[in-house]
C-alpha cells in the first residue's frame, strides 16, 4: 500500500513519491524525479528523471518538466505552462550538461507562460498567462507579456497594500517601520521654483556620497537589494518611478512623481525602484561612501537576516 494516490491510468516509475500527492490519469512520471507531499499532478502531465518538486505543489494539465527542473514548497503552474531546458535545440543533438530552472517557495505561473533554461522565478512571484520569461524573475515581483516585464509587486499576506502618491501625502508619513515620506519646502515664484533640505535638519543624516539614476529604461528595475548599516533619502527630481519597500513583514509602494518629495529609507529595508518614465532623475542620497559587503542582495538571505533580528 503507497500513501499517496495514483490513478489506474497513469504512470508512476518513481519511488520517490511524498505522502498524500495525488497523481491524476495519463501523468507518466520517470524513475529519477522526486516529489514531495501533499501535491497534486494533473491528467497529461510528463515529468522527466532529474526533476525535484516540493511539498504542496500544483501542476495542472499539460505541463511538461524536463530535466534541470526544480519546484520549490507550494509552486502553482498553471495548465499547459512550458519548462525549457535547452537554449539551442537540435534534433539528436543532447547537452552535456542542463541548466537548472528554479521555481522558488510560493511562486505561481499562469497558463501558457513559457519558462526560459536557466531561470528563477523569485520567492512568491507571479508569472502572468502567457508571459515568455525570458530572465530572472525578482521575488515578489508579478511579470506579464513577451519578454515578461515587471508591472506590480505581490502584496498578499502582507500588511500593508497601500500605493501612496506625492498628491496623498502630508509633511511626514511613515510607511514600513523607519521608512518615511518627507515633504521638502518648495519656493516659487516668477523666475521658477526651488526645493531645498539641509543636514542635520529635514534629512536624516548627514550625507556622504550622492548618485543619480537616469537614462533608465522604462520597464527595467534598479536597486533589489538592502543594506545592512546605510541609511538613503531619494528624491526623483525629474519625471517619476515607483520604489517598493519592504522590511519583511510590511510592504508599501511609493511614487516619487514631484522633486518636492523624498523618500527616507533607514538600514534593514528591502527596496526596488522601477516604473521609471522616460525622463526620470532619481538622486540618491547615502550616508556612507560604496562598501559592497554593506549590500545584501538576495531576498531569502535578507529574511533570513530579518528574522534574527
Amino acid at each position: 500500500m503507497s500513501d499517496y494516490f495514483a490513478h489506474p491510468n497513469a504512470i508512476v516509475e518513481s519511488a520517490k513519491i511524498g505522502k498524500a500527492t495525488r497523481v491524476w490519469a495519463f501523468a507518466h512520471i520517470l524513475p529519477g524525479a522526486a516529489i514531495g507531499a501533499d501535491c497534486n499532478i494533473c491528467d497529461h502531465v510528463f515529468i522527466e528523471n532529474d526533476v525535484m518538486v516540493g511539498d504542496r505543489v500544483t501542476v495542472k494539465c499539460g505541463v511538461q518538466l524536463w530535466d534541470g527542473i526544480r519546484l520549490e514548497d507550494d509552486v502553482f503552474v498553471g495548465p499547459n505552462a512550458t519548462f525549457t531546458n535547452d537554449p539551442s535545440p537540435r534534433s539528436k543533438q543532447y547537452l552535456t550538461e542542463i541548466s537548472k530552472t528554479v521555481v522558488q517557495k510560493g511562486a505561481s505561473i499562469g497558463a501558457n507562460a513559457t519558462i526560459l533554461p536557466g531561470i528563477t522565478i523569485g520567492q512568491n512571484a507571479m508569472v502572468g498567462a502567457g508571459a515568455v520569461v525570458t530572465r530572472n524573475v525578482p521575488p515578489n515581483a508579478i511579470v506579464v507579456g513577451n519578454p515578461a516585464r515587471i508591472v506590480h509587486y505581490v502584496t498578499e499576506n502582507f500588511q500593508s497594500k497601500t500605493l501612496v502618491s506625492a498628491s496623498e501625502t502630508g509633511e511626514r508619513q511613515a510607511l514600513v517601520p523607519g521608512v518615511a515620506l518627507v515633504q521638502l519646502p518648495e519656493i516659487t515664484d516668477l523666475r521658477g521654483s526651488l526645493t531645498f533640505a539641509e543636514f542635520p535638519g529635514l534629512l536624516p543624516f548627514t550625507p556622504r556620497r550622492f548618485f543619480i539614476v537616469y537614462d533608465v529604461p522604462g520597464k527595467d528595475v534598479r536597486g533589489e537589494h538592502a543594506h545592512k548599516e546605510l541609511d538613503q533619502f531619494l528624491v526623483c527630481i525629474k519625471g517619476q518611478c515607483s520604489v517598493v519597500v519592504d522590511d519583511g513583514n510590511t510592504r508599501h509602494e511609493v511614487r516619487l512623481d514631484r522633486p518636492t518629495l523624498g523618500l527616507h529609507i533607514p538600514p534593514m529595508v528591502w527596496a526596488t525602484q522601477y516604473k521609471f518614465t522616460s525622463d526620470a532623475a532619481l538622486l540618491v542620497f547615502a550616508s556612507d561612501v560604496y562598501k559592497a559587503e554593506d549590500y545584501i542582495r538576495n531576498y531569502n538571505e535578507y529574511l533570513t537576516l530579518v528574522s534574527r533580528k
